[in-house]
C-alpha cells in the first residue's frame, strides 16, 4: 500500500525557508509570488493491507517521527485518498 504524508508549517509559524524561496523567484522575475510556505512530502510503502490499520499506523508515525506536532501540521494520502 502507498502512502504520502505531507508535512507544512502550522499558520503563525515563521518559515524562512519559504521567505528564501519567495525572494528568489522575484529575482528569478517571478512577479506576484507572496505567502510562500515551505513543506515536505513523505512517500512510504506499507505492507499493511487494512487501510483503517495502516491509516492509524501512518498517524503514530507521525506523532512520533515525522511531523514536529508543535510547530507542523501532517495530512495523510493513502493509495491517493487524503485525510488530516
Amino acid at each position: 500500500m502507498k502512502a504520502r504524508v505531507h508535512v507544512t508549517l502550522k499558520p503563525g509559524v515563521l518559515d524562512p525557508q519559504g521567505k528564501a524561496i519567495e525572494h528568489a523567484l522575484g529575482t528569478l522575475g517571478f512577479t506576484g509570488v507572496e505567502g510562500v510556505r515551505q513543506g515536505k512530502v513523505i512517500e512510504l510503502d506499507l505492507a499493511e493491507t487494512n487501510p483503517a490499520q495502516a491509516r492509524k499506523n501512518l498517524h503514530d508515525m507521525c506523532e512520533k517521527l515525522l511531523a514536529n506536532t508543535v510547530i507542523e501540521n501532517y495530512a495523510i494520502e493513502l493509495d491517493g485518498q487524503s485525510a488530516p
